[in-house]
């Protein structure tokens, strides 16, 4: 007689996270309210809604610290939450502030080829990172050093562009006018997601893990 299956528990996914997922899926819904908040700027003109996207980049950086120390405090790792917190570091990170640079008028043809190399960039970067974190591994269990700039380094640009609106320089106004090349426009803005994403997927940039 064949054994019997096991009837699957209820919530069984949810049941089986540790503290530091979930901490890692707050960092998720950062990610998530922020390109909320910049499409809710784009339909208001409000700065509160923009400054509040802008907002929500450093606050998922927090949860991303912290989702790691848990993680190590009570040793809890495993494969599922290295795969939770690249996915949520793609979506606050990456297309976060990418939404918000859209928002605050990186919109010309040149501008938006920009925000999705800088986006592409950044899913090639965390997916190298979880293919190369164990040959990178210590003995302490930490990575010794990241090949090229961590995603969230975005923190830059979401932090340049809450000074842009500040300063009323938004949309028509942004920093660096509008140039005409070729068929398209570009704000010399967009090139800063550029850099950023080069800087990621770089292999001679090495910054050490503290």
């Amino acid at each position: 007689m064949a054994p019997s299956t096991p009837t699957p528990r209820r919530f069984a996914m949810i049941r089986s996270f540790h503290l530091a997922d979930f901490i890692t899926l707050g960092n998720a819904a950062c990610g998530v309210l922020s390109v909320f908040l910049a499409m809710m700027y784009m339909a208001s003109g409000s700065l509160t809604h923009f400054l509040l996207s802008a907002a929500m980049t450093p606050l998922a950086f927090v949860f991303d610290v912290f989702d790691g120390k848990v993680a190590r405090w009570r040793h809890q790792h495993s494969p599922l939450g290295r795969e939770l917190d690249s996915l949520a570091d793609v979506i606050s990170f990456g297309v976060g502030p990418a939404a918000l640079g859209f928002a605050a008028g990186l919109q010309s043809g040149w501008d938006i080829v920009i925000l999705c190399y800088f986006v592409c960039c950044g899913v090639s970067r965390l997916a190298r990172f979880n293919v190369t974190a164990e040959h990178l591994t210590t003995d302490s269990g930490k990575v010794a050093y990241f090949e090229g700039t961590p995603i969230p380094t975005s923190v830059i640009l979401t932090a340049l562009l809450s000074w842009a609106a500040w300063q009323g320089a938004l949309g028509a106004q942004l920093w660096g006018g509008v140039w005409q090349l070729g068929p398209w426009q570009l704000h010399p803005m967009s090139l800063l997601f550029a850099l950023s994403g080069t800087a990621m997927i770089s292999k001679t940039v090495r910054i050490p893990k503290f």
